[in-house]
C-alpha cells in the first residue's frame, strides 16, 4: 500500500471520481473544532484558534490523533483547560463538537471522540 494511500481515505466514490481527505485534515477539523468551545485554552503543544495556521501538521497530529478506516473515525485528543470550567461538561462539549464538525464536513461517521485533559490554564 502506498504512503499516500495509507494517509488519504476515500469519502465519497462516483461516475467522474473520488473524494479523498488526508487524515491530518480531519485532525485539524477535530482541533479547530474543539477550541471553539469555552473552557478550552489550547491543544497540547500551545496550538490555539490564533497560532493553529503555524504549526505543521505533524504538531497537529500530536495533540489529536485520527484513526480512520471503513468511513469510520475514532479521534483521540489532547487539550488544556481554563481554570474554572467543570471538566466533565466541558468535555462533552468538545466530544459533541468534534463528532459534529467531522461529520458534517467530511461524511464520515464518528464513533469515539477520547478526550485527554493534558492541564490547566491558570487566569493571568
Amino acid at each position: 500500500m502506498s504512503k499516500e494511500s495509507q494517509k488519504n481515505k476515500v469519502v465519497k466514490s462516483g461516475k467522474i471520481g473520488s473524494v479523498k481527505v488526508a487524515d491530518d485534515v480531519v485532525a485539524k477539523i477535530a482541533a479547530l473544532a474543539a477550541l471553539e468551545i469555552d473552557g478550552v485554552s489550547a491543544m497540547a503543544g500551545g496550538i490555539t484558534n490564533e497560532n493553529i495556521e503555524k504549526f505543521s501538521a505533524k504538531n497537529v497530529l500530536k495533540s489529536s490523533k485520527v484513526l480512520v478506516g471503513d468511513g469510520k473515525v475514532r479521534v483521540d485528543m489532547s487539550i488544556l483547560m481554563n481554570y474554572s470550567y467543570n471538566i466533565p461538561a466541558t468535555s462533552k462539549q468538545v466530544q459533541d463538537r468534534v463528532q459534529s464538525s467531522i461529520q458534517s464536513m467530511t461524511g464520515l461517521d464518528v464513533t469515539d471522540v477520547n478526550v485527554r485533559i493534558a492541564g490547566i490554564t491558570m487566569p493571568e
